[in-house]
């Protein structure tokens, strides 16, 4: 086993962050200026899209957790300047999503489609000034810096029976690590931690924050509760049991794993950034098209993304590294998976090692080798998570 790296190379933001990518953000700030800003995207190179469906129509706490998503993309240190694209009479303020994006001090435009007369000025004016962001993130060049400003983001998805009892379990190993060295993890999935909620709140930081994590898993069961049903059919879902998973309970310790032993220090909300460094919880549910931009939004410039059948899912502005311990997923599914973990089943490696393997990988992607849903561009789906009803 190599030594463990102890810095990784980025690119300095002005706020004093690193990115581990470049990239010129094209945020819509609703789903109807989606067409806009995919023909810019296909338009510019070293473009990225951040599509979704969401903005208008939807309730005040809704429009707020939309509101801090789209800001947390745009702020994401692997995100070096940022293209508003509005429709002009959304409920998100297009105008607040621009003014937070620039205190980070990076350049960041605005363009509305109805000011400018439609469809083909807005992608006019848009393209131009992509062009001109793109040529700008040219000069820049990565720099050496240390562990303490990397963000990681943890998921897991299309599980089975060997995500709990042996790649789940190798993250943990990283996760601890990463803490020891300063830096800074985000587990969610509230809905993969039923009834191992206990043991969660065992290990927190203070009693509110375990009495928080206690009080979003009860949050997530009454609003299922309040549509007249429970969480089994859709938690664990038909391809988790096909896997070998046969309760919610049994799903949540093995997904619990992702976070090691490291003590939790504060539970998120969806999207919202971590105030100091270690472990903390982002309240969500599990499917990966809404977990992963509230990852994103909350500045993990990485993902470690487990997974026992095969989920391709990347994101658009984030590296995702997909591990898996199941041998046949890693031949059947070897375009999407990074780092096969198998041996830990087959008993050629152990727990401890693979976490290390996740470790150096880790450090190689944030270096700049891309993943597999990076150069497949599986990176385009994604969903910003709300709780209420569209009026």
């Amino acid at each position: 086993m190599k030594s463990l790296s102890l810095d990784f190379s980025g690119y300095e933001r002005s706020d004093g962050t690193f990115g581990v990518r470049n990239y010129v953000a094209l945020i819509p700030t609703v789903g109807c200026a989606n067409e806009v800003t995919r023909k810019i995207a296909n338009r510019v190179k070293g473009t990225t899209p951040l599509l979704h469906h969401q903005g208008c129509c939807q309730l005040e706490p809704d429009l707020k957790i939309i509101s801090r998503t789209l800001i947390g993309f745009g702020r994401n240190p692997n995100v070096a300047s940022a293209l508003i694209v509005s429709l002009g009479c959304e409920s998100i303020s297009s105008e607040t999503v621009e003014k937070e994006i620039a205190k980070t001090g990076k350049r960041t435009e605005r363009i509305i489609i109805q000011d400018l007369g439609g469809f083909t000025n807005s992608v006019e004016k848009g393209t131009k000034l992509a062009e001109d962001m793109v040529s700008e993130t040219q000069n820049q060049k990565r720099t050496n810096t240390q562990f303490d400003k990397l963000i990681i983001g943890l998921k897991c998805g299309a599980s089975d029976a060997t995500s709990g009892l042996a790649s789940n379990p190798a993250v943990g190993i990283t996760t601890d690590l990463l803490v020891k060295e300063n830096s800074t993890v985000i587990a969610a999935e509230t809905t993969e931690m039923m009834g191992a909620e206990h043991l969660l709140a065992k290990r927190t930081a203070d009693p509110k924050v375990a009495k928080k994590i206690v009080e979003i898993v009860e949050q997530m069961e009454s609003r299922a509760k309040s549509v007249g049903v429970d969480m089994r059919g859709s938690q664990p879902t038909p391809g988790n049991i096909k896997g070998g998973i046969t309760t919610i309970e049994e799903k949540s310790l093995g997904a619990i794993c992702k976070a090691g032993k490291s003590t939790i220090q504060s539970v998120l909300d969806y999207g919202e950034k971590p105030k100091r460094k270690g472990l903390h919880f982002m309240d969500t549910p599990g499917s990966e098209m809404h977990v992963l931009p509230g990852l994103a939004a909350a500045g993990s410039q990485i993902i470690l993304f487990t997974t026992g059948r095969g989920a391709p899912q990347g994101f658009p502005i984030i590296p995702v590294i997909k591990i898996s311990a199941n041998r046949q997923t890693c031949q059947k599914m070897k375009e999407h998976i990074d780092l096969d973990v198998s041996g830990i089943l087959e008993e050629t490696e152990s727990i401890e090692n693979s976490g290390k393997k996740i470790f150096n990988s880790l450090i190689e992607v944030a270096k700049g080798k891309l993943t597999k849903a990076e150069l497949t561009g599986y990176t385009e789906t994604l969903e910003i998570y709300t709780r209420g009803p569209i009026v």
